[in-house]
C-alpha cells in the first residue's frame, strides 16, 4: 500500500476458500475487513486469524441476495468499522446440472447469489466510495463464463458479472472508483471438492486431471486469487478499471 489512510474492505463469502484467503490478504495489507457470509458464526475462523495477526476484522452474517439484509450489513460495517471503500463480491453457490435436469430453483438460486448479490452489495457500498472520492470493487467471475458443461446457470451468472463490471467501471470511474473482475480457473476449494463428489471421483484425482491440462502444471490455490484481488484493490491500481483478469495457470481457449 502506498497510503497510511485506513481503508475498510468488505469481502463476501469470506468464511472459507477464496473469500477467506482474500480477507486475510487484505488484512495483511492494513485493511480493516468485514468478513461477510450467510452464517455469521462460520466467519469466526477467518476473523480469528486476522485478529491474532494484529489486524482488525468484523464478522457479519448476510444473505447477499436479500436487499434488506445487505442494507443492514453495510450500515453495520460503516458504524462499527467505518465506511467501506473496498468491496469484493465473492459469495457464490453451485447448483450444477445438465439443462434438461436443471430446475428453476437451481437457476434462480445461482442467479440470485452471484448476480443479484453483487448488484445489491455494489449499490449499497458505492455511495460510501463516491462520498470519499475513492473506491475499489472486484467481482469474482470464472473461467466458466466461457461455457462449461453442466453449468448453464453458473456460466451465465459469471459471464453476466463481466458485463456488470464493465458497466460499473464506466459509471463510477469519474468518482474515483475502479471496478474490475477476477476470473479463476480450477482452484482447490470446498466448492471444487463438492464437484468431485457430485461426479463421483476423488478430489485428488480431479485435481490431478485438472493439473494435467493447465500449462503451469498445477491447480490454483485460494491465495493465487487473493493475490490478483489485492492488486486491483490497491492504491497503485487507480488507472486499471473495467478489466477481467483470468487467473487460470495459462491461456484459455
Amino acid at each position: 500500500m502506498l497510503t497510511t489512510e485506513r481503508r475498510v474492505a468488505v469481502v463476501t463469502g469470506a468464511a472459507r476458500g477464496i473469500g477467506a484467503a482474500t480477507a486475510l490478504r487484505l488484512a495483511a495489507e492494513g485493511r480493516a475487513v468485514a468478513v461477510l457470509d450467510l452464517d455469521e458464526a462460520a466467519c469466526a475462523d477467518t476473523v480469528g486469524q486476522i485478529t491474532r495477526a494484529g489486524g482488525e476484522a468484523l464478522a457479519v452474517g448476510c444473505d447477499v441476495s436479500d436487499a434488506d439484509q445487505v442494507a443492514a450489513a453495510v450500515t453495520r460495517v460503516a458504524a462499527e468499522l467505518g465506511a467501506p471503500s473496498v468491496l469484493v463480491n465473492n459469495a457464490g453457490v453451485l447448483r450444477d446440472n445438465l439443462l434438461f435436469k436443471m430446475s428453476e430453483s437451481d437457476w434462480d438460486t445461482v442467479m440470485n447469489v452471484h448476480l443479484r448479490g453483487a448488484f445489491l452489495m455494489a449499490r449499497a457500498c458505492q455511495k460510501h466510495m463516491v462520498d470519499a472520492g475513492w473506491g475499489r470493487i472486484v467481482n469474482l467471475s470464472s473461467s466458466s463464463a466461457l461455457g462449461n458443461r453442466g453449468q448453464a446457470n453458473y456460466s451465465a451468472a459469471k459471464a453476466g458479472l463481466q458485463g456488470f463490471t464493465k458497466t460499473l467501471a464506466k459509471e463510477l470511474g469519474k468518482f474515483g472508483v475502479t471496478v474490475n473482475a477476477v476470473a479463476p480457473g480450477f482452484i482447490a476449494t470446498d466448492m471444487t471438492a463438492a464437484t468431485a463428489a457430485r461426479i463421483g471421483i476423488g478430489f485428488d484425482d480431479l485435481q490431478a486431471a485438472a493439473a494435467g491440462e493447465i500449462p503451469v502444471g498445477r491447480v490454483g490455490q485460494p491465495e493465487d486469487i487473493a493475490n490478483a484481488i489485492a492488486f486491483f484493490t490497491g492504491e497503485q491500481a487507480g488507472f486499471v478499471s473495467g478489466q477481467v483478469l483470468y487467473v487460470a495457470g495459462g491461456p484459455l481457449d
